[in-house]
Formats: structure tokens, sequence, C-alpha cells
């Protein structure tokens, strides 16, 4: 739109100084014409805007003319411009957005904070996404919010095709969505089920439509206030059962790419045994009954301790040489 592009060009000359109307033209994605229309549109609006010819010339505002953003302490500035969920404004469709309002941010700042603002944007970078957490598998897109963002902003009712960790098959509900939330990289809807707080993941969502009915929160009851409750319930499922093995070290990279979401702590360097080459790796699992993944690679991982979770891995492999033994040769 002509307004955004005029506010677009007034903030770069406010943070620029003098810029050559080719440099404006490519920024904006439109001709040297339309920028000079731009121009004198500007100064019909009693903006003091300046054009230049020459090698050293270009377009630029009268010294003095600038909008500042009062009341900015420099501490305030520099929190504006740590960008800890880039992910996340992209999955709502909002980098560019991001973008041009950091940019008309720095643009309006008092002079004196903006050198510590740039600073602070290349120097620090808070990223929420967990490690190990690559692209879906078979190169899926992430999960669509678009539809889930709707129905949160009309106050509507969603319906929801959901598929549960675990579960054979998926499921139906019709849910009152309180909003949307971004917790260490994964995408959540809170939402009431029944009258009761649930959370649903994002990208287990296989199809949503928003109804036609009005959203029927309890009242009082914000997202803040759901996502606390929900968050607490979270917190205090039962703690995982910390579980030692030791892993051949030829085969401790693949071990790595399988398990490493289970692991605790970074491997040591130390040599377990005289003889063979073990890595000794401190995991967590939900359960004993767990640990029956890592059967996946054979004799090449040992759980030392617990008890129970050496025990659960005899009784699997047991049960697997009884099933191979009755087939016989």
């Amino acid at each position: 739109m002509k307004a955004d592009r005029l506010l677009s060009i007034l903030l770069l000359l406010q943070t620029r100084g003098r810029v050559s109307a080719t440099e404006l033209a490519e920024r904006l994605e439109v001709s040297v014409r339309t920028i000079y229309r731009d121009v004198d549109s500007l100064s019909a609006a009693g903006v003091p805007v300046f054009t230049e010819r020459g090698r050293h010339g270009g377009i630029g505002l009268l010294p003095g003319y600038r909008t500042d953003v009062t009341g900015l302490t420099a501490d305030e500035a520099k929190a504006l411009f740590v960008l800890s969920a880039r992910g996340a404004h992209s999955d709502l469709g909002l980098d560019g957005a991001l973008g041009s309002a950091l940019r008309k941010v720095m643009a309006a700042l008092p002079a004196p904070h903006r050198p510590a603002a740039e600073r602070t944007s290349e120097r620090i970078l808070v990223d929420p996404a967990r490690w190990m957490q690559g692209a879906a598998p078979g190169g899926a897109p992430g999960p669509d919010l678009g539809e889930l963002q709707y129905a949160v902003f009309a106050d509507r009712r969603l319906r929801l095709r959901y598929r549960h960790g675990g579960a054979p098959g998926p499921v139906e509900y019709t849910v009152d969505p309180y909003g949307l939330v971004n917790k260490a990289g994964v995408w959540y809807l809170v939402a009431d089920l029944h009258g009761e707080p649930r959370l649903f993941r994002a990208d287990r969502v296989l199809a949503a439509e928003t109804a036609e009915e009005a959203v029927r929160r309890r009242a009082g009851v914000g997202l803040g206030d759901a996502w606390a409750v929900l968050r607490e319930q979270v917190e205090r499922l039962p703690v995982e059962v910390p579980v030692r093995v030791r892993v051949r070290r030829g085969r401790l990279d693949m071990f790595l790419r399988i398990h490493g979401g289970r692991v605790t702590a970074p491997p040591p360097e130390a040599v377990i045994g005289p003889a063979e080459d073990w890595v000794e790796v401190a995991m967590a699992f939900p359960a004993p009954a767990a640990v029956r993944s890592l059967l996946a690679l054979g004799a090449d991982v040992e759980v030392l301790a617990p008890p129970a979770a050496r025990r659960e891995l005899a009784r699997a492999a047991a049960e697997a040489l009884r099933l191979y033994q009755d087939q016989g040769p």
C-alpha cells in the first residue's frame, strides 16, 4: 500500500540520512519513478524532504526533522531487539511484519539509543527450538496455524480432527479455544473440552474447521489462566527414570542420532573396561519398560542401572528369542 511505503521511506531516511532513489527502489521493490512520486507526496504532506542530483546526491530530510519514541530507556530499547521467537513469527506469517516493525522502531528511537540497540540485535539471539529438532519426516511442513488463528481471533468454536501420540487412529473434538502458545519451539492450542482445559499440539491437528457457534469460554478465565493450569498438570507428571548405559564407541554416533533426545548429559571421553572400547551415557526414560527401544542396537548397548531397567531389557530379549525359536529353522 502507498501509505505503508511512504512511512517506510520516511523511516529509512530518518535512520540512514541521505539515501539514493535507486537504493530506496530496491529496498521497497518499486521503480525509481515511483520513489520520486512518493517523495513528491511526502513533500506535499509537509515533510521537509529534498533531493540532490550528482554523485554524492540522494534523497534526505532537513536536519532536525524526526519523530522520536519518547520515554524509552536505553535498556528498554535494547530489549526490543532481542528477537526471542523468530520461528514463532514465521509460523504465524508475521516475519515480514516483525522486520518492518523493528525498522520503524529503530528509525524512531532517540539517536543515543540506536547504536546499542543495533549491537544487541547483532550480538544476542534467543533460539527457542530444542536441539535435534529438525524438519518433519519426509520434508513435511510444520503445522498450519491459519485456521486455529482464525477461530481464536474470531471467538468461535473449533472442530478438530486430532491424532494423539500412540493412539490407533484420529478422534474428533469440538473445542472452545483460548489461544495459541509456543513452548520451546512447539505450538499448542489451549482450549476447553466439555468445560475442562486441554492442550492440543498443533502438529497433531489433522484438520480444523471454525464453527458458526460463538466460543464458550469459562467466565473470568483467559489464556494465561488456562495455560498456567495446563502447565502445572504437565510439570506434575511422574519424573522420568534415570538410566545408565554403556555404548560401543564405534556405534556412539548412531546411538546419539537415534536416542539423543533421551541423553541427559554429554557422554564423557573416558573408556570403560580394559579390553573393550565403551562409553558410558546418562539417559532418562518415562518408565523402565521404555528401555526396550535400546534393543535396536543389540549387543552394542548395555544397560548398567537401574536393575529394573536391566530386567526389563532381559525380558524383552527373552521374548524375542522364544518367538524366533518357536518358528524353527
